[in-house]
This record gives structure tokens, C-alpha cells and sequence, in this order.
């Protein structure tokens, strides 16, 4: 208990704060999207079993991100695995009679816990290194997280509601963080050399572009196929 009142502690508890407030907001679009078609009461058990989830994997992640984000290809297959999940998230639901609605709720619970699980290997460094080997400072911080994760998913689906357009431009922001995080890989850094300012703008730009398009496409032919002849 000691601990906690140690100016470090106190120093790296509000940094860590600092931390998820700044990044919560990709992790915040893909629950607001994934639970978006869902009804209302079920709305809330997904924001909150897929935010408490996520958030807990994200504990146990950080005491091994460091090694992990080491392996090669490891930043690769994220970026790939988050683009398909963010044109997917483009595309409507099918309303079919033969899908149970708790079928509905624990498809988004999954699609919220693997995109934020993706998306954690690159922040949880920030937080990892902030902690400072606590695993207490590290389970508070992210842990008081969870609310901030909550609300601003909550936030965005009403506002999603409202204006149509935050979905494709939530869906364009995934995109962009795919890519950021693929060509910070350690099998692709190197050849960056000397033109990473541009390419980190280049590139992610491309991602964003690359899931609305085809995420619009998609969507567009399942609007077809499902219009009555």
C-alpha cells in the first residue's frame, strides 16, 4: 500500500491516464461500430462486455508486449487482421429471420475484443513503459480506463444514429491504424529509412482510403443481392 502514495506511483498512474484517454478513441470507434446495429438493451451488454474484456486482455498483454512486438510478421498480421475488420464493419447486417439476436451480441462482443486486442499491441508499450514494472499501477490505470472506453463508444453510436457519414469516417480511421501499425513491423522499418515522416502519412492515408472504398463496394452488392427482383 505504500506504494501508491510514492510521487512515482502518483506520477505514473496520471501518465497512464494520459495514455488511454489519448488512445481510446480507436478503441471507442470499434465498439460504437461493431454495436451499432444491435438493439438498444443489447447496445449496452456489448460496449460493456466487449470493453471489460478487451481492457482485461490488455493487462495481460502488457506484461509481454515488449517481447511480443519483437517477433517479426506479429505487426503485419494485426494490420491485415484490423483492415478486414474495419471493411466488415462498412457492411450491413444481414436481417435474416434465422439469426438469433444473441447471435448478433456475442458476434459484436468478439469483433470488439479481437480488433481492440490488435489495436493494444502497439499502445500498450506507451502504458507498459509508463508503469514501470508495477503490475498494481499497471492493472489500476487500465482498468479505470474501461469508463472512458465506455462512454465514448456510447457517445459515438448516438451520434452515428444522427449522421450516417461517422461510420465510414470511424471505419476510414481503422483503416489509417492498420497501416500506421504495419509498417512500424520490424521486418518493414528498416526499409523506411530516411523517408519516415511521408510514409507514415502515406501510407495510413492509403489504408483508410483502401477500407471505405472497398468496405462501400461490398456493402453496395450486398444491397443488391438483397433488394427483391
Amino acid at each position: 500500500m505504500d506504494e501508491i502514495f510514492t510521487p512515482a506511483f502518483l506520477t505514473g498512474f496520471f501518465t497512464i491516464i494520459g495514455i488511454d484517454v489519448i488512445l481510446s478513441g480507436d478503441n471507442a470507434v470499434v465498439i460504437a461500430l461493431a454495436a451499432r446495429s444491435l438493439p438498444p438493451h443489447q447496445q449496452k451488454r456489448a460496449v460493456f462486455w466487449g470493453a471489460g474484456v478487451a481492457v482485461g486482455l490488455r493487462v495481460m498483454l502488457a506484461a509481454v508486449a515488449v517481447q511480443l512486438l519483437r517477433f517479426p510478421f506479429l505487426k503485419l498480421a494485426g494490420g491485415a487482421m484490423l483492415l478486414w475488420i474495419a471493411i466488415k464493419l462498412l457492411i450491413p447486417e444481414s436481417e435474416e429471420a434465422d439469426v438469433a439476436p444473441a447471435d448478433h451480441l456475442w458476434a459484436a462482443i468478439k469483433t470488439i475484443v479481437v480488433a481492440d486486442f490488435v489495436m493494444s499491441l502497439d499502445n500498450v508499450v506507451a502504458v507498459a513503459a509508463a508503469a514501470r514494472g508495477s503490475v498494481l499501477l499497471l492493472a489500476l490505470g487500465l482498468i479505470i480506463s474501461i469508463p472512458l472506453v465506455v462512454f465514448g463508444a456510447s457517445l459515438l453510436m448516438k451520434l452515428m444514429e444522427r449522421w450516417p457519414v461517422i461510420i465510414t469516417i470511424g471505419a476510414g480511421l481503422l483503416g489509417w491504424t492498420a497501416l500506421d501499425m504495419a509498417i512500424t513491423d520490424t521486418l518493414v522499418a528498416p526499409y523506411l529509412h530516411g523517408n519516415e515522416r511521408l510514409l507514415h502519412l502515406a501510407v495510413p492515408a492509403a489504408g483508410a482510403i483502401f477500407v471505405i472504398a472497398i468496405g462501400k463496394w461490398l456493402a453496395s452488392r450486398a444491397a443488391h443481392h438483397a433488394t427483391p427482383a
